[in-house]
């Protein structure tokens, strides 16, 4: 048996669709049956039910967006740092191996190669980053799992949730046999308040850069399979191979939905931040070949997007 925790979440729904598509044995815990935040009474949950796998989609994201982690501090903490910390001790302690959705939102920026190598730049809006994309894709490439993490409390700027996130990481990477499974801006073709796609729809003005992203159902079952074909325990990140910009999934979703929209951009950073948002937004690119070898495949992200924008089916009709 497997337990899912988060199951009430954006991605834990996705895990719950999955596991029954598998047609796998799997329950959930509410909090009403067990205190998450308590060791104890965790541990004696675990104990007693023995899930031969734990699977933790739990966290605080804010609402509607990690602005909100930015005041909700004390919830952002207990949910993203706390929480996940007395779970990984409680399956460390009875030997039960789990996966924790984390997050690739510790990375901000891509490696650029030029006259001196590789290089990271932060700042993807660039024009010369777009003309790298356009006439030399092989001259940039993003992070990987052996990459420190350069957008959490350890550098100078980085979003409060970010850095929460980045903290629960560094606290349970040792702690028994434990899955960190990093996705980046979910998304399918179920219009959600949570989903890329629908904030790219719903926001007035967009924030022009460049991002890798995950599928939500393909991380969901990316994630199993780590389990499932026991791929060796670790960080991994679960995106969909490739990168997108803005700017290229809203021109997809022009030609393949024709929102009643005109959609406008932001001039820059400054006008960005002065205007509509409080915490420092991460944007990178992942890459995903420690997962490729480890035999989990995902498609290609742009074929992903493809799919998710014509079977799209908004908000109302689901």
């Amino acid at each position: 048996m497997i337990l899912l925790l988060g199951s009430s979440g954006y991605l834990g729904r996705a895990f719950q669709t999955i596991l029954d598509q598998r047609g796998e044995k799997y329950t959930t815990l509410p909090r009403s049956e067990a205190n998450h935040t308590r060791f104890s009474s965790l541990t004696e949950w675990l104990r007693v039910h023995q899930p031969e796998f734990v699977i933790n989609a739990a966290g605080y994201t804010g609402r509607p967006n990690v602005d909100a982690c930015e005041k909700a501090r004390g919830e952002t903490l207990d949910g993203n740092v706390l929480w996940p910390i007395a779970l990984a001790h409680a399956c460390s302690l009875l030997e039960i191996p789990f996966g924790h959705v984390s997050s690739g939102c510790l990375y901000n920026g891509a490696y650029l190669n030029g006259a001196h190598g590789w290089n990271v730049e932060t700042d993807l809006t660039q024009d010369v980053v777009g003309e790298i994309i356009n006439r030399s894709p092989n001259m940039i490439r993003g992070f990987s799992e052996d990459d420190a993490p350069n957008f959490t409390f350890r550098q100078s700027k980085c979003s409060f949730y970010s850095g929460s996130k980045a903290l629960a990481e560094e606290a349970i990477a040792d702690l028994g046999e434990c899955y960190l499974w990093r996705p980046r801006l979910p998304f399918d073709h179920f219009d959600h308040p949570k989903n890329y796609l629908s904030k790219l729809l719903r926001y007035e003005k967009l924030y022009s850069n460049v991002n890798s992203l995950s599928h939500r159902m393909d991380f969901a079952n990316a994630c199993l399979d780590c389990w499932k074909q026991r791929v060796p325990f670790g960080i991994y990140h679960v995106t969909n191979p490739g990168y997108v910009t803005t700017s290229e999934v809203v021109e997809r979703i022009q030609e393949i939905l024709r929102p009643d929209k005109a959609f406008a951009f932001w001039k820059n950073d400054l006008e960005f931040y002065t205007h509509a948002a409080d915490a420092a937004r991460s944007n990178c690119i992942l890459e995903t070949n420690k997962l490729i070898e480890a035999g989990v495949q995902m498609r290609p992200v742009k074929e992903a997007l493809e799919e998710a924008l014509r079977f799209w089916k908004p908000e109302h009709l689901h």
